[in-house]
């Protein structure tokens, strides 16, 4: 049986959550600043081919 549209899961709700911490905490490091806040990484260049990221 499939749920009901517009009910979100718990973990759709956590995810949420946690999206909104981070957005808000993004919020908080640049304030005042005048780009947009991005709460994801853009895939890496050919330039940082030397760079290791951790996520």
């Amino acid at each position: 049986m499939k749920r009901p549209r517009g009910e979100a899961t718990s973990e759709e709700i956590k995810e949420k959550h946690r999206l909104d911490e981070a957005l808000e905490e993004g919020l908080e490091e640049t304030f005042p600043g005048s780009d947009p806040v991005n709460v994801t990484q853009p895939p890496p260049s050919r330039e940082d081919g030397h760079v290791k990221r951790t996520d």
